[in-house]
C-alpha cells in the first residue's frame, strides 16, 4: 500500500523569497577600463556577483561607498596622470611596431593556400621573439591568414592607440 504524506503549510510567504533587481545590482567605481561595463573614473552599476566575484577582487573596481564617492574627484586625478603616462607609452610602442615587418615560413600548397593558417597567437609569438610584448587578443585579425601573401595586422594598444604590423607569410622551403 503506498504511504501518502500530508500537504505540508509553507513555512514563509511565497512574497519573502522574490528578488528585487535592486537587491542584485551594486555601485561601483571603475579603476580601469573594462569592455562593456565602462572606463576609469566612471561610477556604473553592475551585478553584486559580478562585482564581488570579478571585478573587486581583480582590482578593477572600488565598491561605491560614501568615502570613495567624496575621493572619487582625487581618484579621477589619479587615474588620469596614470592614464595619460599609459598612452605615451602605447605610443610609442605603436610607433616600434610599424616598423617592425615579421616573416613567417608556412607549407603551401600549388594554389598559395596554407595547410593551417596563421594566426593571432603566431602574430603575438614572432613578435615576442624580437623583443616586442603584445598580448594576443589585442592583435585584431578578421580571420587567420590562409594564403600566402603581405598582410597589415592591426594591434589595438591602450587607450584606443592602434599600431600595425606587417606580415609576410612565404612558401616552406
Amino acid at each position: 500500500m503506498p504511504v501518502r504524506f500530508a500537504a505540508q503549510p509553507l513555512l514563509a510567504a511565497p512574497e519573502k523569497f522574490l528578488v528585487t533587481d535592486e537587491e542584485l545590482t551594486m555601485q561601483i567605481i571603475l579603476q580601469e577600463d573594462v569592455e562593456k561595463v565602462g572606463t576609469r573614473g566612471q561610477v556604473v552599476e553592475v551585478a553584486e556577483g559580478f562585482a564581488r566575484n570579478f571585478l573587486i577582487p581583480r582590482k578593477l573596481a572600488l565598491q561605491a561607498t560614501e568615502g570613495n564617492l567624496k575621493r572619487l574627484e582625487q581618484i579621477r586625478g589619479h587615474l588620469s596622470k596614470r592614464t595619460a603616462s599609459e598612452k605615451d607609452v602605447a605610443q610609442q610602442l605603436a610607433t616600434a611596431l610599424s616598423a617592425v615587418t615579421l616573416t613567417m615560413a608556412r607549407k603551401a600548397g600549388e594554389t598559395n593556400q596554407l595547410f593551417g593558417s596563421v594566426t593571432s597567437a603566431d602574430v603575438a609569438d614572432a613578435l615576442a621573439a624580437q623583443g616586442h610584448t603584445v598580448d594576443k587578443r589585442s592583435i585584431h585579425l578578421e580571420e587567420p591568414i590562409k594564403v600566402i601573401g603581405e598582410y597589415d595586422v592591426p594591434v589595438k594598444l591602450a587607450h584606443g592607440v592602434t599600431g600595425s604590423v606587417k606580415v609576410i607569410v612565404n612558401r616552406e622551403a
